[in-house]
């Protein structure tokens, strides 16, 4: 396997990584289907998790690293969450979510958290800096994934607004770390985070203009 972490081809002057180049396709690909709402984003986001995960520790990027492992235990909660019938539409059981905002008190646990979170992690990343090349903008991304990948599992339509906050540190910080593609195919992300915000958000009126009187 060590053929995944070499470099594929270069682009735009920055040398791509197979392992890069694969994982993060996977991961968009995740990311289309968690715009559809199918329960095959967990299974994709799992793969994508674990070849990124070899990615970041032959770089001794260990926040990273630790990122692509809660990537992946959030993945088969996910895929727990989804599959168990919890929201699901009525439309064959094919494991599709039910999708809604979050209530103020959630929004306001989800915010809190990913500020403690932030803090402890780059506080801990700062303290022993082996683990990150770069504390605060890792811990950032770490904390913010977590947030995301949960608001996600729970249908809410919010996890879109965090993809798009961790979006904005992320491509400049793969970038600085050496891992181009994840830089380019963040910008990519981004376009898809805002077309799936718009998709989530018209689905979750669509119970209510339905019971809108005539």
């Amino acid at each position: 396997m060590n053929w995944l972490n070499s470099e594929a081809f270069a682009l735009f002057g920055q040398h791509i990584k197979w392992s890069d180049m694969i994982g993060n396709l996977i991961g968009l690909i995740a990311l289309a289907l968690g715009w559809r709402r199918s329960i095959w984003t967990w299974p994709a986001q799992f793969l994508s998790g674990v070849i990124l995960f070899t990615a970041f520790v032959t770089a001794h990027l260990s926040g990273s690293a630790g990122k692509q492992v809660v990537v992946m235990l959030v993945a088969v909660y996910g895929w727990w969450q989804w599959n168990r019938g919890s929201g699901r539409s009525d439309n064959g059981g094919d494991g599709h979510i039910a999708v809604r905002f979050a209530t103020w008190r959630e929004r306001v646990l989800l915010v809190a958290s990913a500020a403690l979170g932030t803090v402890a992690v780059g506080g801990l990343f700062t303290a022993y800096p082996t683990l990150s090349w770069d504390p605060w903008p890792d811990a950032y991304i770490f904390v913010g994934t977590i947030v995301a990948m949960y608001a996600q599992a729970r249908g809410m339509v919010e996890f879109w607004f965090a993809w798009l906050l961790v979006d904005l540190v992320g491509v400049p910080l793969n970038f600085a770390n050496g891992f181009a593609f994840s830089g380019f195919v963040y910008v990519v992300y981004g376009a898809l985070v805002l077309w799936g915000m718009r998709d989530w958000w018209l689905r979750s009126r669509q119970p209510a203009l339905e019971g809108a009187p005539a």
